[in-house]
């Protein structure tokens, strides 16, 4: 089986730990990493000779995976796209911007090559995008915070997050208004939007709960093939307290599945 030659965007901690994971991997080979210019030489020099730092995603490179941000969707997958690179993306919630998802389809049919949509941080998006098939009635997305979790959000505006004695709820909105007052908690109400009802049919509830110390994403969902109800309690990236570590190993688990015999 043939080596696969991959272009990472973006070398935070997600970008980072995905690097470390990966070297020695018999069928995935990290060939350029993407950053903004004020970083390349410095990260070269950390890196060495075994891989090109650079600003821009290479002529020729068979696949992205986007690990840097919302605004690498347009400033390099869009354009990847439409030069026909394949590219895989984890800041899906950008998705929710206005005109964004259209966009991004019409430069993957254009270059004639595939946008993947990575699950990141949450479960159940495979389930639910089959029950689409026969049709969805409902899906509903609980996030649940320590009020700690929510500083620097609207919810301060709303409550007194030092002085919580109880769960309380701090949003209930469309998928599409969550992420537009949320947007750093964007990235699972966009990716169950995509996968089940859309921005708009997809409910948001976010709470926060002085009586958790860890995110709490839980989704119920109804319809023809009947209920679902998936709760997760995730833990964090080390590097990283506020990215759930399963973002990284959703990313593991797509570059595993380009080389492996059996694929799940």
């Amino acid at each position: 089986m043939r080596t696969q030659e991959l272009t990472l965007i973006g070398f935070g901690a997600i970008g980072r730990a995905v690097f470390q994971r990966m070297q020695g991997h018999a069928g995935v080979r990290i060939t350029h990493i993407v950053v903004s210019e004020a970083k390349v030489a410095v990260l070269q020099a950390e890196l060495g000779s075994g891989v090109t730092v650079t600003q821009q995603v290479p002529q020729g490179t068979p696949l992205v995976l986007e690990c840097a941000g919302h605004s690498a969707l347009t400033g390099h997958v869009l354009p990847a796209l439409q030069r026909g690179i394949e590219c895989a993306v984890l800041s899906i919630g950008a998705m929710s911007s206005p005109g964004l998802p259209e966009q991004l389809q019409a430069a993957a049919e254009q270059g004639g090559t595939q946008l993947h949509l990575l699950a990141g941080a949450i479960g159940g998006i495979d389930a639910l995008a089959a029950a689409r098939q026969a049709g969805l009635d409902s899906v509903t997305y609980i996030g649940r915070k320590p009020p700690s979790g929510w500083r620097g959000s609207p919810a301060e505006q709303l409550v007194n997050l030092d002085s919580l004695t109880e769960p309380t709820v701090i949003l209930e909105a469309s998928a599409r208004e969550a992420a537009r007052l949320y947007p750093k908690n964007a990235n699972v109400a966009a990716t169950l939007s995509l996968a089940g009802l859309g921005l708009d049919r997809t409910q948001v509830r976010l709470i926060a709960d002085p009586t958790v110390r860890e995110n709490i994403h839980e989704i119920e969902a109804r319809g023809a093939f009947g209920e679902m109800q998936v709760r997760m309690r995730g833990k964090p990236l080390a590097d990283n307290p506020k990215t759930s570590a399963l973002t990284v190993l959703s990313a593991l688990r797509f570059l595993h599945n380009r080389t492996a015999s059996v694929t799940i």
